[in-house]
């Protein structure tokens, strides 16, 4: 199973972009997706999540500017990043729990290979 997210890029404060991440290989079910950003010289944080059954949650520092979705037919997520700061720079990576075997697992998590996100100021 692979990742690839792409949509990343140079943006000013206050512009928006969006990020998708689609998962191929032999994929039987995915259960939650995820997306991580990491700034330099700080770790790996959490950034939003999505279960199979659409529950969402957000970091505090995201929430009402970033959107986190799902197309499950298409195996993809997305993040819809609104209002950006320059904060918001770091490298993005999406994660996903997949199946190869069956709707009861075993999942096993992988992750994309990030993209990068730079907001000036």
């Amino acid at each position: 199973v692979q990742l690839q997210a792409s949509g990343g890029g140079l943006v000013q404060a206050g512009g928006s972009l969006r990020l998708s991440c689609a998962a191929s290989g032999i994929i039987f079910i995915i259960s939650d997706m995820r997306w991580y950003r990491q700034a330099p010289g700080k770790q790996r944080e959490l950034v939003a999540l999505i279960t199979k059954g659409g529950s969402l949650n957000y970091a505090d520092s995201v929430k009402g500017r970033f959107t986190i979705s799902r197309d499950s037919a298409k195996n993809t997520v997305y993040l819809q990043m609104n209002s950006l700061k320059p904060e918001d720079t770091a490298v993005y990576y999406c994660n996903a729990d997949v199946s190869s075997r069956s709707v009861y697992g075993p999942f096993q998590q992988y992750w994309g290979q990030g993209t990068q996100v730079t907001v000036s100021s």
